[in-house]
């Protein structure tokens, strides 16, 4: 199984994923190293990224969806992914093998969380431009990441949602 963590910068993707593919024992891929250079470059100016931009890193992800496949493993995966097209791209045809999660919060504690960050190239100024091109999914499992949650409190209503296996002692 694939799970493709989605949501807003700031959302936790990144530290959620690697907490659910430590407790799951599965591989956890990071969606922004598939960035091209350009793409790091722009973000960092606190430029967003246009359609044409995107096209190739969700293509990439994609790629990088399909190996995991064909090599029976199974993976955490971070994407923004804000709009249905984009997640068409990673799922095509309803594949039931990829599970959509969406780290879904308020506004006001993403723009806090991206506002503390330190030595990452999405900047708070761009929260902005991400909500306004959300198109909240229908398909994905949604998971409030509001009120104080812990990741390893999102971790656990994670795996109760999609009703996955843990690894016998392990910890998130």
């Amino acid at each position: 199984m694939i799970v493709i963590l989605i949501g807003i910068a700031g959302s936790g993707k990144t530290t959620v994923g690697q907490c659910l593919a430590a407790h799951l024992g599965w591989r956890f891929v990071e969606g922004d190293d598939f960035h091209s250079p350009a793409n790091v470059a722009k973000m960092s100016q606190g430029v967003p990224l246009e359609e044409r931009d995107r096209w190739p890193w969700l293509r990439a992800l994609r790629a990088q969806i399909v190996a995991l496949q064909q090599q029976g493993k199974s993976a955490i995966i971070t994407c923004s992914a804000l709009k249905q097209r984009y997640r068409d791209v990673l799922r095509p045809d309803g594949d039931e093998a990829i599970q959509f999660v969406y780290l879904k919060g308020e506004a006001a504690m993403l723009r806090s969380r991206l506002q503390q960050r330190q030595d990452h190239f999405m900047q708070a100024e761009m929260l902005d431009s991400q909500l306004a091109i959300l198109e909240e999914p229908e398909d994905a499992i949604a998971v409030d990441i509001g009120n104080n949650q812990t990741p390893k409190q999102i971790v656990a209503a994670i795996i109760a949602r999609l009703d996955l296996p843990t690894r016998p002692n392990s910890e998130s």
